[in-house]
């Protein structure tokens, strides 16, 4: 079953690309905006809309933490933006000044990726907010993108219907007529499949286009064969150009929508048809699964995004809905805890954590010593990391919903440090010292500030740790 739970409706022209971080939703537009929605209520965080781009947003996406969000633009620049509290942090200047079509981060290292309608394309490091590699397809504006989920190499798909693999030295490795009259849309699985007997592993990418079809393809990586893209099946339903694809978190479904002004909703192994659904009243041009819960995003160009809540059989690995979720979790098993590992930046780990059997009970187990003494993880920084991840898996697992006012009103995330601002809200210290760093208003009433002093909300702090606590007992 997928529910209609919500529709935004703020955009004031067509909606052309959705994407979900763990906590929030981000929306981008013809209208020149970018909007930023909690997922606790779909409430638009206090400084959406993010304005800068002199024209039409074609395409946004968040960083594998979610503190970054990308946004592109035919003004021919990339931006990037602190997911946190909004500050446009660089303006990139796609080479030529081509239009920017479509964005992707990469998983690690965080760089960016930005192709163009001219068919460059450019690989920004996220850090040094430079140019680490560029490129160029044969023929053909950019369309598409998508990173494999070890970041070791990316597909682009064109207007003239290619799909090409890259590495991430930004060779070329493949290139194949896919979609007779144009790519608008790819994805990759995050859940590579290993092929025992024949020692391969490949990986599944769905690409959409204009001659109306959505494709399965594999990918497939061996040492003596090389790359190869391999077709898989055609899945049957839309009527009219697809425009968009994505995978749901655990590889198990695909989503796609259409000119035809549908929604599809198929299981990836079988290919059969789990929803179809058909609210929109015009073109569907973007959607996308949430990482860590059942929730679907689409969007349109009449104007609106629907949020849908999906009836999973099996709930994604660190999905997190109602009261299940520390079943769930503590249910994991050892490819489930892999899955986690990847989605949180940490596919590195992925091998060890394999070695060592470690399944949800055991995650949620881990302590600094036994990731230093049985884990054998030398490294502060890395062990400190993984901690850090654990815990916010924990905090995720909280039966009830985290009372509105331990929110932090810029963030949307439970307060550690709060502090009054003389408006006489609480915030989190750190987003609004980075709120005050750019303006002197108040994020929740516009209204000047008399002072930028923040006093200590020692109050509330206790009240949150004493809430805390009755939860995890």
């Amino acid at each position: 079953m997928a529910a209609l739970i919500h529709t935004l409706a703020d955009h004031s022209d067509d909606v052309n690309c959705c994407a979900f971080s763990s906590s929030r939703l981000a929306t981008c537009s013809l209208d020149k905006t970018i909007r930023v929605y909690s997922l606790g209520d779909f409430s638009e965080l206090p400084y959406s809309p993010l304005l800068g781009h002199a024209y039409a947003v074609h395409c946004c996406c968040f960083s594998a933490s979610g503190r970054l969000l990308a946004s592109c633009s035919t003004d021919g620049t990339a931006a990037l933006w602190d997911s946190r509290d909004g500050r446009r942090l660089a303006v990139l200047q796609q080479p030529g000044g081509s239009p920017v079509r479509v964005c992707r981060f990469s998983p690690e290292p965080a760089r960016l990726l930005a192709g163009a309608a001219d068919g460059s394309l450019v690989l920004w490091s996220v850090q040094s907010l430079g140019a680490c590699r560029s490129g160029k397809v044969k023929d053909g504006s950019l369309m598409a993108c998508a990173f494999s989920p070890n970041g070791n190499f990316f597909v682009t798909g064109s207007s003239s219907g290619d799909l090409t693999i890259w590495d991430d030295k930004m060779k070329c490795l493949y290139n194949e007529k896919a979609h007779d009259l144009g790519v608008t849309c790819c994805d990759i699985s995050s859940h590579p499949v290993s092929d025992s007997e024949n020692g391969f592993e490949y990986f599944q990418m769905a690409s959409c286009g204009q001659d109306n079809q959505l494709k399965l393809w594999l990918i497939l990586f061996a040492d003596f064969l090389g790359v190869e893209l391999k077709y898989k099946c055609t899945l049957n339903g839309h009527t009219a150009p697809v425009l968009a694809c994505a995978f749901s978190c655990d590889g198990q479904m695909i989503v796609s929508g259409s000119v035809d002004k549908c929604v599809i909703i198929y299981e990836t192994s079988t290919g059969n048809t789990l929803h179809t659904l058909s609210q929109h009243t015009r073109y569907v041009t973007t959607c996308a699964f949430a990482p860590h819960s059942p929730l679907l995003a689409t969007g349109s160009m009449d104007k609106t995004v629907h949020i849908w809540q999906l009836d999973l059989k099996q709930p994604c690995a660190g999905d997190t809905v109602g009261n299940e979720s520390k079943v769930a979790v503590e249910d994991w098993s050892e490819d489930d805890v892999s899955a986690w590992l990847r989605a949180q930046d940490l596919s590195d780990f992925v091998g060890l954590f394999k070695i060592n059997n470690i399944d949800g009970k055991e995650l949620l187990n881990l302590t600094k010593e036994s990731l230093a003494n049985e884990l054998k993880i030398e490294s502060l920084g890395l062990r400190s990391k993984v901690l850090q991840k654990i815990e916010e898996l924990r905090m995720t697992m909280i039966s009830v919903s985290v009372p509105d006012e331990f929110l932090c009103p810029i963030t949307r995330e439970l307060m550690k440090d709060p502090v009054i601002a003389t408006d006489g809200y609480s915030y989190e210290r750190e987003a609004m010292e980075n709120w005050i760093s750019n303006r002197r208003s108040s994020p929740m009433t516009n209204l000047p500030l008399h002072s930028l002093m923040l006093t200590p909300n020692r109050t509330l702090k206790m009240a949150i740790s004493r809430w805390l606590e009755t939860q995890q007992k």
